[in-house]
């Protein structure tokens, strides 16, 4: 994981399909991102974006842990899987 050190990431972690084992051919991995204090810029949101993308191979939908519509928060946090290590 230390590759993504680069972009500022604090904790990221799987939701969504993928962790419900509900996945479909087409669907996007669903990932939740927090970034350090003074890193979460435009530029470090987008490379990461694109890494991921690279990386899986399909659509990422990244999405930063403050932007979690409230009503939706509960649901999203309460699904997460973060990972370990950074």
């Amino acid at each position: 994981m230390g590759k993504i050190e680069k972009y500022g990431v604090k904790r990221i972690g799987l939701f969504g399909s993928y962790i419900r084992n509900k996945q479909q051919d087409k669907s996007d991995i669903d990932i939740l991102v927090e970034f350090k204090k003074g890193q979460k810029t435009f530029d470090n949101y987008m490379e990461l974006k694109f890494f991921l993308e690279d990386l899986f191979e399909c659509k990422v939908d990244l999405v930063i842990i403050e932007a979690i519509k409230p009503d939706l928060k509960p649901y999203i946090m309460g699904s997460v899987k973060f990972a370990s290590t950074i």
